[in-house]
């Protein structure tokens, strides 16, 4: 029996428009297992970005439960939610959030300065992820010098180098053209192969079809059904 990593109870998410009340998620339950690949798929506007940031820790529900192997995370501070973040979750953004003015290698190293790593440590570790995805020659290359293919394997990099449970990506081939997103998917199905847990948030039915293990179908803030699917 897989454990429990992530679980959402009943969670709202409420943002004030003056007198009006936005209802970005509404009654949200879902659990996500260890070592799964999990795709939320959804039109834009949906929700489910904003689903994602609460189960990566970058922001709290309004309402409902958030629980994080099992401890109630839901009303943490910014300071102790960006310390679980830091140790259990990797990122993977669209825009690729890279720092213009750090190298590939610079940029992968950033999270681990916020942990408690060496910089002997720290270069080691972001030596061996610019070799795992095949861009050790562009250790020294800053993000405009990179091809938007190479940004995001770089961001991968950047998301595994504190060795995280969770790999949340979000529209993670959005910005990149359709062979080299494929090269992008086929990393997270290896990666997901080797025991991490993966989640996958997009508009892209043909990702969910082909990488999921479940599919979480959300809509105007609710979600409509959550599929169990055959690899």
């Amino acid at each position: 029996m897989k454990r429990e990593i992530i679980r959402l109870e009943d969670v709202y998410k409420i943002y004030e428009m003056g007198e009006n009340k936005v209802y970005a998620l509404s009654g949200i339950n879902l659990s996500v297992k260890e070592s799964e690949f999990l795709v939320v798929l959804g039109p834009s506007g949906s929700g489910k970005s904003t689903m994602m940031n609460l189960i990566g820790c970058l922001d709290t529900p309004t309402k409902g439960r958030i629980f994080l192997d099992e401890y109630n995370i839901s009303h943490l501070g910014e300071s102790e939610l960006a310390q679980i973040r830091g140790r259990k979750i990797g990122f993977i953004f669209q825009q690729f959030n890279l720092i213009p003015s750090l190298t590939a290698k610079e940029n992968i190293i950033l999270p681990m300065s916020f942990q408690t790593f060496s910089e002997e440590e720290q270069e080691k570790k972001a030596l061996e992820l610019l070799k795992l995805v095949q861009l050790e020659g562009r250790q020294n290359h800053y993000p405009k010098q990179l091809s938007g293919g190479e940004q995001q394997r770089i961001a991968i990099a950047r998301s595994l180098v504190n060795d995280p449970e969770v790999i949340l990506a979000d529209e993670p081939t959005g910005n990149l053209d359709s062979k080299t997103g494929q090269i992008v998917l086929d990393f997270l199905e290896k990666l997901h192969k080797n025991g991490k847990t993966i989640v996958v948030v997009t508009h892209d039915m043909s990702v969910a079809l082909k990488y999921a293990e479940r599919i979480c179908w959300i809509k105007d803030g609710k979600i409509e059904k959550v599929e169990k699917r055959k690899k």
